[in-house]
């Protein structure tokens, strides 16, 4: 089991933008960070603005992709993605190009982490269309075939989608990764999102909190892969982390807390953090529970 990191915060960071020269290096301190405590995955997360719970709109957020270009020039191991793009944020085929991008820039290290999108403010802050759910689930379908589509070297066609119509899905030069980035999926809804994960990705991060929800989750999951003749056990499992052990120090808690996860086959658990003294707090904190999640296997 491995632990990964989500930045999900840039305020007390961009408060000391003149003493540090910008947020740069301070997001290339937590990348070594990581890199160095055995951490799995570093992400950001993909909004305009900052959520509401965080701090909305007068709080500082970085765009995700440019971050994560940034993060591929300061390390060399560890896997990148968003956590999770909203479908209604970028066209599906610069969303492709995007990630390609990002994973020629970090050695075939980038991962396509997506959702359905939910964050009415800033679509309507900023004059991006924000459809009703059904629609969206909709483009997020269609979204990731375009995706798989364009990083098919024998397909460059075209896309007839009902919401999206591509000429060519010419996709050059193709990804670094075999047979193309990861795709996970972000989100536990159990008749759309979980579908979705069984029919296209590679991977899928649940929105759930205690040991009965994921078996739960993953129980609906291997039933939908039944229904499409997908192999379950290919399917990466990962799943944040929402408790108080690892962010007091409590690495017996932890381990304790995360061993039914680990039992029920979730890979990794994501950990997130603000930007301001991450690097210190990965050093701290997530290497030696990097190294307790590694014990269980």
């Amino acid at each position: 089991m491995r632990l990964g990191i989500n930045i999900v915060g840039f305020d007390e960071a961009a408060g000391d933008l003149k003493r540090h020269g910008g947020l740069g290096p301070e997001l290339a301190a937590v990348g070594a960070a990581a890199e160095a405590a055995g951490v799995g995955r570093l992400s950001v997360m993909d909004h305009y603005f900052q959520m509401e719970v965080l701090g909305g709109a007068e709080s500082a957020m970085l765009e995700c992709y440019t971050t994560l270009g940034h993060l591929a020039a300061h390390t060399s191991t560890v896997q990148l993605g968003a956590l999770v793009t909203g479908v209604t944020y970028r066209h599906p085929g610069l969303l492709a190009k995007i990630v390609t991008t990002l994973d020629h820039l970090s050695g075939g290290r980038a991962t396509l982490g997506i959702g359905a999108a939910w964050y009415e403010r800033e679509h309507l802050g900023l004059g991006v269309p924000f459809p009703p759910t059904a629609e969206r689930f909709e483009r997020l379908e269609e979204t990731l075939r375009i995706c798989l589509q364009m990083w098919d070297p024998q397909d460059d066609g075209p896309f007839e989608g009902r919401h999206y119509q591509l000429a060519e899905t010419v996709c050059v030069p193709p990804p670094v990764s075999a047979p193309h980035p990861e795709i996970m999926i972000g989100g536990g809804g159990e008749k759309k999102t979980l579908r979705l994960v069984a029919q296209y990705a590679d991977a899928c991060n649940l929105t759930a909190f205690t040991n009965a929800e994921v078996a739960h989750k993953l129980e609906v999951l291997r039933r939908h892969c039944d229904d499409l003749g997908r192999d379950y056990g290919r399917i990466r499992k990962t799943a944040m982390y929402s408790g108080d052990a690892l962010r007091d120090g409590d690495l017996d808690g932890f381990a304790k807390a995360m061993t039914g996860y680990a039992e029920l086959g979730i890979e990794t658990v994501i950990a997130s953090v603000p930007l301001a003294g991450a690097a210190r707090w990965i050093e701290e904190r997530a290497a030696p529970a990097a190294r307790r999640l590694a014990e269980l296997g």
